[in-house]
């Protein structure tokens, strides 16, 4: 009987369907504006494209952090990399993925957020498990923004 090894390194990711087009979709995160009506509550400030340092501010996690962005290819994929408790990275950056994929003859979109990096360590797995809720609220705040207009994180935290 053999084992699997532990692991060295703990990292997740979540997915849903949203009724909008890739285009739609990945502007919905792209677009530091939009980005700010439905996730970053305390404000977005630049694009993510290839290269960018933007910022990211929460009103429930307060101060503007900043967030590297690895890849852009629109419409279909996003790489980001921001700081970390308990990461594995000699910079401390965990590595998030958004990847959008048409379905549906492109009315619909499957997006998946996978985040990696963490330690393998009950801090590292508490911190992943934080993440991991906060990227599936992120994805359920951009169904109910770009599907319905509602604002769903407006008094969720606070």
């Amino acid at each position: 009987m053999s084992h699997d090894p532990a692991p060295s390194q703990l990292s997740f990711s979540v997915s849903g369907h949203i009724a909008k087009t890739c285009v739609q979709v990945y502007e919905a995160v792209a677009d530091p504006e939009q980005l700010s009506h439905y996730f970053t509550t305390g404000g977005a400030k630049g694009r993510l494209e290839s290269g960018a340092t933007v910022t990211w501010d929460f009103h429930d996690f307060p101060g503007a952090f900043p967030v590297k962005v690895l890849e852009a290819q629109a419409p279909r994929r996003i790489v980001i990399q921001w700081e970390a408790n308990h990461s594995t990275a000699p910079d401390a950056q965990n590595t998030v993925t958004f990847e959008f994929e048409p379905e549906d003859e492109n009315s619909r979109t499957k997006v998946v957020i996978t985040e990696s990096a963490w330690q393998a360590t009950g801090e590292g797995a508490a911190a992943a498990f934080g993440n991991c809720e906060g990227w599936t609220g992120m994805l359920a705040a951009m169904k109910c923004w770009l599907e319905h207009g509602i604002v769903l994180r407006e008094g969720f935290y606070t």
